[in-house]
């Protein structure tokens, strides 16, 4: 694919993707808001490129994402080796982050699954496990998984592509967007 094709991809996905992404997002902000001002926590969890983005999207609510503030509780369940490593080796990796759930998560706190295929065991079995502490359950994905994270998820958010790259790039978009909201909401709009 030569590059103006794949820059046309990319802005095809993005632009369908807010579209349909429209109604939902100041949906996820309010639970996100209602969660924060709770002093309830919020989890992300993902494999690979999801991984990373877990990471990520829990840094821009810890530390800031355009003004200084003071930090809200996100945590990404990538990030800790020894547990990661401990849980794949004694039970499954299916349990890497259903475990961490069942440590860390309680009633009022949200989940957010990122799978761009919406059938990675591990995050289906930590939406499972939220669902079962009370948690609230957000799905991200692509246009093929929105059926597989259904069951488990409150809302699920689908990137309009079937593309891996298309996939996590529109949902670091939404990200993006729904810290910001949320930092207005929270702390005043800039």
């Amino acid at each position: 694919m030569d590059l103006q094709a794949q820059l046309d991809e990319h802005v095809t996905a993005l632009e369908r993707t807010v579209e349909c992404a429209t109604t939902t997002i100041p949906e996820i902000v309010a639970l996100l808001c209602s969660c924060f001002r709770s002093g309830s926590k919020l989890f992300f969890c993902g494999n690979g490129g999801s991984a990373a983005d877990a990471q990520h999207f829990a840094a821009e609510f810890v530390n800031r994402l355009h003004r200084e503030r003071p930090a809200l509780p996100a945590l990404a369940l990538t990030t800790d080796t020894s547990v990661l490593t401990c849980i794949a080796n004694d039970a499954s990796y299916a349990q890497v982050f259903a475990r961490q759930i069942e440590a860390l998560g309680s009633e009022g706190d949200i989940l957010v699954g990122l799978s761009t295929s919406g059938g990675s065991a591990n995050v289906l079995a930590a939406l499972a496990a939220a669902r079962v502490a009370g948690m609230t359950t957000l799905g991200f994905t692509g246009e093929r998984g929105v059926e597989r994270m259904g069951e488990e998820c409150g809302i699920v958010v689908a990137a309009a592509s079937a593309d891996c790259a298309r996939i996590q790039e529109c949902h670091e978009f939404l990200w993006h967007v729904i810290a910001d909201q949320v930092e207005d909401e929270l702390f005043g709009a800039r």
